[in-house]
């Protein structure tokens, strides 16, 4: 299908990455929380944005730049690692009655979710190294091939978002009814954000 081989193979191994915890999931989660189904879906299209730009790139050859240019790659890493840190201290330290982390405009979510999918170098890196590894040489039809693949990966994103603002709109409708635990649960979305940044940083 589009040169791309293995296609189902393709899409499973997508599910399994987009359900492995990271920045982009706790995004979904956190602008749900905040914002309903608008604020998500809004930060489910951030995030489909930053992974095309972070796809395109890789195409390109970004990652063979970043990849053959230490210095750039680092300093890349480091912007990403400390504004995740610096998301997860706003929210760590966040007293009852201060305004959101995360504003409740949707346009806000979608800014936040592309930052921190943008933000963050490793993504370019892994989409140069998984792209070879489905696509058929003897039926490759050059940007056609990529177009469906990348195609591919933004819907499956939607429909993995969408599933994921549904339910967590569910139960943050049952916690509102308990300032204490969403207090308690952004507090721990803070800790995560700040793992993520620490994470990022010491990677190599």
């Amino acid at each position: 299908m589009f040169g791309i081989a293995d296609y189902g193979a393709f899409v499973v191994a997508i599910i399994i990455f987009l359900a492995i915890p990271g920045p982009g999931n706790l995004a979904l989660i956190t602008s749900t929380g905040k914002g309903g189904i608008r604020g998500g879906l809004a930060a489910t299209m951030g995030v489909i944005a930053g992974d095309q730009v972070l796809m395109w790139l890789a195409v390109a050859g970004v990652a063979a730049l970043l990849a053959a240019t230490p210095a750039a790659f680092s300093m890349v890493q480091w912007v990403g690692a400390a504004y995740l840190a610096w998301l997860g201290w706003k929210m760590l330290t966040a007293k009852p009655g201060d305004a959101p982390v995360l504003n409740i405009r949707p346009r806000q979510y979608f800014q936040q979710a592309a930052a921190i999918t943008l933000l963050n170098p490793k993504a370019i890196v892994f989409y140069m190294a998984f792209f070879p590894l489905f696509v058929d040489p003897s039926r490759h039809q050059g940007l056609a091939t990529f177009g469906a693949m990348a195609l591919t990966i933004a819907a499956l994103t939607f429909l993995y978002g969408l599933v994921v603002v549904l339910l967590t709109h569910h139960l943050a409708e049952r916690l509102r009814a308990n300032p204490r635990i969403t207090r308690g649960l952004e507090k721990l979305a803070g800790v995560f954000l700040i793992g993520f940044g620490v994470k990022l940083a010491l990677s190599k």
